[in-house]
């Protein structure tokens, strides 16, 4: 990257000679007389005398020879004067010794035929001045003679890097850069003051084909056409990227000048005649430009090469890519196996002690917010070392495996089952009910029993002992409650053990109070509803229940939307709850907003959406869609009379 104040602060920057400034301050005024431009350039012996050695050269082609400026300057114009003025300027700046003479010359050679391919453009289209287009053509690149005067030792790398890779000179320079000759020259041209006309065809004879179209209603549009054209020109004349600037030549030739592939090599023949005669004049060594048959060999050459060069490169981006996705592959694999490491126990396939105990506190930390209730059952295979001394350890192992396998199948997909240490397992429920804890635990006993399990030809008994513990967290229990969860399910897993084994008990951590008010919780809830008006089975209604999702709600905002309580109440609920730290219902309840009733109803709601629900029965096609609605409506229609009834009736107690 350089820095570009480098460059207008340099004292290298090429600068105009007093004729060709105060040609160009004049040839603005139309009211300007012959007189007074060869005055002007009869100031300088010099430049009169290339202007007279221009006029009789066969660039210009007069018939007769012309020996005096002021027979000159009116037979050429003002405009060509002034053009051959600033042309003899450039020559002058671009005229060097030493080791970037050949960068000088490469540059001031390229510029002359992007001159003569303009003008011969300019002639075609018919629509300005052919000096003009000349003019144009040879300035385009006028920032590279600015760059080569004043970051010499930055711009070599750039130029060979450009000729040595055969790629587009502005490429690499903003690449290396971060500035190109396009922005030097027209901020040159700039402060030259040069006419609009030209810095616009300098600023785009770069430009791509969609932002030249964008342009095409530009009046100067015909004069910025041909210069971009004739750029591409001069890049396949004079660079060693003839490939692909034959690639662009044919499409703007086509686009903008109507010329067919067949009809371009005509127009690059006319060209190269061309450059010979503005050679003599503007001292230009135009024997090592190709001709047009041998460079449309190499230029095909050069395509032929880029297309194996990009099939390669596709290639090798293909395996790269492909080796890319294996690796990807491979690590998800390793990542998988790491994870299955940490969260699965290896031998049974179920969770880890690891994973559940950091499940069982983060679902104590939800139960408290949602007044929700959590299950933790414990097993202990009966008997186990006894098995394992008269079968053998790796028949130990495979009864582990197997009573996994029987206590999984058992359970929903919500339930969390892990192998706790030895031949203890351990179970976390969501949401369950006493009775229903007490099932599940039942079912995986009964399940473990009937097991078919075969050593040596013989069924082997395997049975478990089974202790179940259920809670509602309080927003006031300490933050070791997961450990008294785990203590209690196995102390009741003892009880089985102590009575007997292969049997369940189970403890039930609920205050009377939480009992009674989960009770009718259950009793309030759609699913329940429904089972009760004989719709749905407890079977049915609980497969549903596992694929349900219900959104959770605070039980402030659901008593408003049910109009059970208000803004203030809820408020003043919440102010009570940072000071005691109770739930919102048994603070509600307390102060009298509620009863339990109505709190029953808005928690049997918030546990379970009679539309989530009922959109679940729907997916499962145990229902159609006009019958669940119909069946919420109803549900609705039974339950919010009876909360306004509650809210009624509390009201009318807190006004007596």
């Amino acid at each position: 990257m350089i820095d570009p104040e480098r460059i207008w602060s340099s004292n290298q920057l090429p600068t105009l000679p007093s004729v060709a400034i105060r040609l160009l301050e004049i040839s603005k005024n139309p009211d300007t007389e012959i007189r007074e431009v060869i005055d002007v350039i009869k100031a300088d012996p010099a430049i009169t005398a290339k202007i007279l050695k221009s006029t009789n050269s066969s660039f210009f082609g007069f018939s007769s020879k012309v020996t005096s400026i002021d027979r000159a300057v009116p037979l050429l114009g003002t405009t060509v004067v002034t053009s051959l003025a600033l042309s003899f300027s450039l020559v002058e700046a671009a005229m060097t010794k030493g080791p970037l003479a050949e960068h000088y010359s490469s540059y001031w050679k390229q510029s002359v035929v992007q001159g003569v391919a303009a003008q011969l453009l300019g002639e075609l289209s018919r629509d300005g001045l052919d000096c003009e287009y000349f003019l144009a053509g040879l300035l385009a690149d006028l920032g590279r003679l600015a760059m080569l005067k004043t970051i010499s030792k930055d711009y070599l790398p750039v130029l060979e890097t450009a000729r040595d890779e055969r790629r587009p000179l502005l490429d690499v320079e903003r690449e290396i850069l971060d500035v190109d000759h396009v922005t030097v020259g027209v901020k040159l041209m700039e402060h030259w003051q040069l006419p609009e006309s030209l810095i616009k065809a300098a600023r785009l004879h770069h430009a791509s084909l969609d932002v030249l179209r964008q342009v095409a209603d530009d009046e100067d549009f015909g004069l910025v056409k041909s210069v971009a054209t004739a750029a591409t020109i001069g890049e396949y004349f004079c660079t060693t990227n003839t490939g692909p600037a034959l690639e662009s030549l044919k499409t703007l030739v086509g686009e903008f000048y109507g010329i067919t592939d067949s009809d371009l090599n005509d127009l690059i023949v006319k060209a190269r005649e061309r450059f010979d005669d503005a050679g003599d004049v503007f001292s230009v060594a135009t024997d090592s430009i190709a001709d047009p048959s041998d460079l449309m060999a190499e230029a095909s050459e050069h395509l032929a090469q880029l297309a194996v060069r990009e099939h390669v490169a596709s290639t090798q981006a293909t395996a790269r890519q492909e080796l890319v996705e294996r690796e990807k592959q491979q690590l998800q694999a390793t990542n998988q196996k790491l994870r299955k490491q940490a969260l699965y126990d290896p031998l049974t396939a179920v969770y880890n002690r690891h994973f559940f105990d950091e499940t069982l506190n983060n679902e104590i930390e939800r139960a408290r917010r949602s007044a929700g209730s959590l299950g933790v059952i414990f097993t202990d295979i009966d008997r186990f070392k006894q098995l394992n001394d008269t079968c053998g350890h790796q028949f130990g192992d495979q009864v582990l495996a197997r009573v996994a396998k029987v206590c999984g199948r058992a359970l929903r997909a919500s339930d969390v089952l892990a192998r706790y240490g030895g031949e203890e397992f351990v179970i976390l429920l969501v949401q369950p009910t006493e009775k229903g804890l007490a099932k599940v635990a039942e079912r995986i006993r009964a399940s473990v029993e009937a097991e078919e399990i075969i050593f040596d030809g013989k069924r082997i008994p395997v049975t478990i002992s089974v202790g179940a513990v259920l809670a509602i967290p309080s927003r006031n229990d300490d933050d070791d409650l997961s450990t008294q969860l785990i203590a209690a399910a196995d102390e009741a897993m003892y009880d089985s053990k102590e009575n007997g084994r292969n049997q369940v008990h189970a403890r039930s951590l609920l205050s009377e109070q939480d009992r009674q008010l989960a009770r009718m919780v259950t009793s309030c809830r759609f699913s329940r509803w429904l089972v009760n008006c004989e719709v749905l089975d407890i079977a049915t209604a609980s497969k549903a229940l596992l694929k349900c999702d219900t959104p959770w709600v605070r039980i402030g905002v659901m008593a408003q939307q049910h109009g059970c309580l208000d803004a203030l109440q809820v408020d003043q609920i919440l102010q009570d709850q940072e000071q005691s730290n109770q739930r919102f219902g048994e603070i509600a309840l307390r102060l009298g907003l509620l009863d339990e009733m109505t709190l029953a109803q808005l928690l049997s709601l918030q546990q379970e959406d009679p539309a989530t629900f009922g959109q679940t029965l729907v997916c499962m096609g145990i229902l159609d869609r006009t019958a669940v609605d119909a069946l919420v409506t109803a549900y609705f229609a039974e339950i919010r009379p009876k909360l306004a009834a509650n809210v009624e009736r509390q009201t009318a107690g807190l006004a007596r």
